[in-house]
């Protein structure tokens, strides 16, 4: 007898599985089967929906604003959005992730306040230290991340590229990412000054302030300097289709180099979206124009390793300055990250084919991406990490979540699925309603499948 069977349309790795079912007992999956369900002491039939795996959203920022306890209403928005891990960026407030003594914090903070599991990135300063990288890397990180552009001299530093040629080199044996915020320094500078001095400060001037050629020039030279450091190199968010491309080619090279989408390039435009967003529209890099289906067609053949939202929940005051140069960059996106992309892919094929799509893109390629090989496919032994999704319309309301800074570029959209629930650990965090954890259910989930410990 199972603990737990959750029946539905079950997204399996080699296909649908109509009026499935799945054995659960201690948190893991033991079985998935179809027709008639074993006994189980619960059972909990979806009818129509599809059972997909939990989502792995690989690019969060819980701690950019309020610290460790951002990881709260952080992994709540998650739950709510079918979102059962999230892999949380290292720049938290006030300090980032560069040591072992904070990982630990960290680690300790999130079996105190988070309600789904969380896995994390490091990161170093401007000059790194061997001793503490390999500490990150033996304390569980899945990955690295430093950045091209300095957002903040501590918090989110510029790394410059004899320091990134030192961090590539002590990752090389270990089998991690590193993993790269794409855009140059002086190439931003000049661009922001030139239209500042011009009095150019509204909304529709983010996207020149910034242009392709900042993000292409800090792609490349990222990926030239990692040439032959045999380092795994990855570019966590890409705006454009020619962005894809230069990854491409230098993947077809021989190096280890890959990049991934992030959702809101895929539904939103600059031109169409900018009148009516305004400063919320604001992330690095921008959302451009012309590019929507340009970045569906990457999607479509393969050159994205897979989707993230980029959530970043800042408070809508953050958000309506007079300058755009002001206005905080990111927006939340951990509710909307699975209905979006459903919503996205259903307007190009089936329901199914959107599911398994849906699966493999927010599910499967992020588990393998970050070596989190307990989650991400709804498979015999695996976590029982369950994102439960009705395809039916309905229009999203940025309110409806009382932890949350109020306020989504998708609010108001009419979108295609709806979460109904969400399972951590084959526990219902989310039952379409509520909360139904207390802060703590969430773990940390350390990277598994690691080749060395040491970076030194």
């Amino acid at each position: 007898m199972y603990e737990r069977i959750i029946r539905g349309r079950i997204v399996t790795p080699t296909g649908i599985i109509e009026g499935g079912w799945l054995g659960i007992t201690d948190g893991k999956i033991l079985a998935v089967g179809e027709d008639s369900c074993p006994a189980s002491d619960s059972l909990d039939d979806y009818g129509d929906a599809y059972i997909l795996p939990g989502v792995i959203d690989g690019q969060t920022h819980a701690g950019s604003q309020i610290g460790f306890p951002g990881l709260g209403p952080t992994t709540m928005a998650a739950a709510m959005g079918g979102v059962t891990t999230i892999v949380d960026m290292p720049y938290d407030e006030p300090d980032p992730i560069t040591d072992r003594t904070l990982l630990d914090r960290k680690i300790e903070a999130i079996h105190t306040h988070a309600v789904c599991d969380v896995a994390l990135y490091g990161t170093v300063g401007k000059s790194p230290v061997a001793e503490d990288v390999a500490s990150l890397i033996a304390g569980g990180v899945c990955a690295f991340k430093i950045s091209s552009f300095e957002a903040h001299a501590h918090r989110f530093p510029r790394i410059d590229n004899g320091a990134a040629l030192d961090l590539m080199q002590m990752l090389s044996p270990t089998g991690l990412p590193l993993c790269l915020h794409n855009e140059d320094q002086e190439i931003i500078a000049r661009s922001v000054a030139e239209l500042k001095s011009q009095g150019k400060i509204g909304p529709e001037f983010h996207s020149p302030s910034r242009p392709e050629s900042a993000e292409l020039t800090a792609i490349a030279t990222f990926l030239e300097t990692g040439r032959h450091a045999g380092c795994r190199l990855h570019i966590v968010h890409i705006s454009t289709a020619e962005g894809f491309d230069l990854v491409r080619r230098y993947r077809e090279e021989g190096v280890a180099a890959s990049a991934e989408m992030c959702v809101h390039y895929l539904q939103l435009d600059a031109a169409e979206d900018t009148p009516r967003l305004g400063g919320l529209l604001k992330v690095n890099p921008p959302i451009r124009s012309g590019q929507r289906e340009a970045l569906w067609t990457v999607l479509e053949n393969g050159q994205a390793a897979f989707v993230s939202s980029d959530h970043s929940a800042w408070p809508l005051e953050r958000k309506l300055k007079p300058s755009i140069y002001d206005v905080a960059a990111g927006m939340p996106g951990l509710e909307t990250l699975l209905p979006v992309f459903f919503t996205g892919a259903t307007a190009r094929g089936s329901l199914d084919d959107a599911a398994r799509l849906t699966a493999h893109l927010l599910s499967e390629a992020p588990a393998q991406f970050f070596g989190l090989s307990q989650k991400g496919q709804l498979a015999p032994a695996m976590d029982a990490d369950i994102a439960v999704l009705e395809p039916r319309s309905w229009t999203y309301d940025a309110k409806r979540n009382t932890a949350g800074p109020g306020w989504s570029a998708f609010d108001g959209q009419s979108l295609t699925g709806m979460v109904r629930a969400s399972y951590v650990r084959g526990r219902k965090i989310w039952d379409g309603e509520g909360i139904e954890v207390q802060p703590g259910w969430g773990r940390f989930v350390a990277r598994q499948n690691r080749s060395a410990q040491s970076a030194g």
